[in-house]
């Protein structure tokens, strides 16, 4: 057979590639093409004459690289980009004992609660030069154990628990809790301040002349729900307000969908609770809610005002838009991961053990003025 050559086309590039042709079709076929073999620092320093210290000071961002003219620098930049050079970082790993990278567990990799908080915590995080890992538990606590080791064993120097029990996890000391409550001695946890949360919705429906009001606690594994729920009643009896059993519902299930919303706001409704206005624990389940209502020939606010709890991306664009108390999310990842490479570092203080966030309340559409005369409510 014998070898020629073939030109191929990759999204606008055109490359030439050994073609075999065959003894028995004279056929051209592509062969293997030969990849290039990464440039070592050692190798690129040799082509420019230059110690290889030289270019790990530049390439690596080093401050010691300010004594180094800025035309050797570019020059430096330059060959790296032509040769297509990537440093070493398993080696720089190892001559360094770091790996700058961190770990996050948290129940679920989902839209709302989670992506905001994972978002602060890459912002901050990127902008520091280090690195994520992310793993999800599903509150089963074998699972939490498990991804905690795992992310251990792959190299992470501390780990942020998102709404996680610190107790399950081991080694806690090289963590930082978001939504997390224990009082652990030497853990930090980044907390809302839920007495002011509860406080501006009550009061927020309160003052629209809402006396009879709902209330959706959250699943009984969340770190927040007991610590939310809580802060619920002690705001109601300041204000005068009295939210009896009948008047409470809880989200069941494992799965962060607006159904468990629908199914909790369906249970009140079925048990006759009489009332003109619903705090249910979150965005996605106050959207449930809102949609079983509907099915029940409920309008909302006319009939019903809801409010939600964190100001999840969709929450302005819901029909009605939603009420909600706005959870500075992004802002508590970002704290975390301050916070823990705060502690990663040798000259860090020792960190408090609840830094405190405070919310707001975004008034929107799903919330309005009491109705005046109330009738019982009978399901469709």
């Amino acid at each position: 057979m014998s070898i020629g050559r073939r030109e191929i086309v990759f999204a606008g590039h055109t490359c030439e590639t050994p073609c075999v042709e065959s003894k028995n079709t004279g056929v051209s076929r592509p062969g293997r093409a030969q990849l290039s073999k990464p440039v070592s620092l050692k190798e690129l320093a040799r082509q420019l004459n230059l110690s290889p210290t030289s270019l790990s000071l530049v390439l690596n961002g080093s401050p010691a690289a300010s004594s180094i003219p800025k035309s050797t620098q570019d020059l430096i930049f330059a060959a790296a980009k032509k040769s297509n050079y990537r440093p070493n970082f398993l080696a720089r790993s190892l001559r360094v004992q770091r790996t700058y990278a961190v770990g996050v567990l948290m129940p679920e990799l989902s839209e709302g609660y989670s992506s905001l908080v994972l978002a602060g915590i890459e912002e901050f995080l990127s902008g520091a030069g280090y690195m994520y890992l992310a793993t999800s538990h599903h509150h089963e606590e074998k699972q939490i154990v498990k991804n905690t080791s795992l992310l251990l064993e792959r190299g992470v120097e501390g780990i942020i628990v998102v709404d996680t029990p610190l107790s399950l996890v081991p080694g806690w000391q090289q963590m930082i809790s978001v939504s997390g409550h224990e009082r652990i001695p030497g853990a930090t946890s980044v907390v809302l301040n839920h007495d002011t949360a509860a406080e501006l919705a009550l009061r927020h429906l309160a003052e629209l002349g809402h006396r009879d009001i709902a209330v959706i606690k959250g699943q009984s594994f969340s770190a927040d729900s007991e610590v939310r729920f809580q802060a619920i009643l002690s705001a109601a009896s300041r204000l005068g307000l009295s939210i009896p059993g009948p008047h409470v519902a809880q989200l069941e299930g494992h799965s962060p969908s607006p159904a468990t919303g629908y199914d909790a706001a369906r249970k009140l409704l079925d048990s006759g609770a009489s009332f003109t206005a619903l705090f249910s624990f979150n965005d996605i389940s106050a959207m449930g809610a809102m949609r079983a209502f509907q099915d029940a020939g409920l309008r909302v606010p006319l009939d019903v005002s809801v409010v939600g709890f964190d100001d999840v991306l969709g929450a302005a664009y819901h029909t009605p838009s939603l009420t909600t108390i706005r959870q500075p999310l992004r802002k508590m990842g970002m704290i975390a991961a301050e916070t823990l490479l705060a502690r990663l570092s040798s000259a860090a203080e020792a960190s408090p053990e609840f830094i405190e966030v405070e919310p707001d309340l975004m008034v929107r559409e799903s919330t309005g003025p009491a109705p005046a005369a109330k009738a019982k409510r009978q399901p469709r």
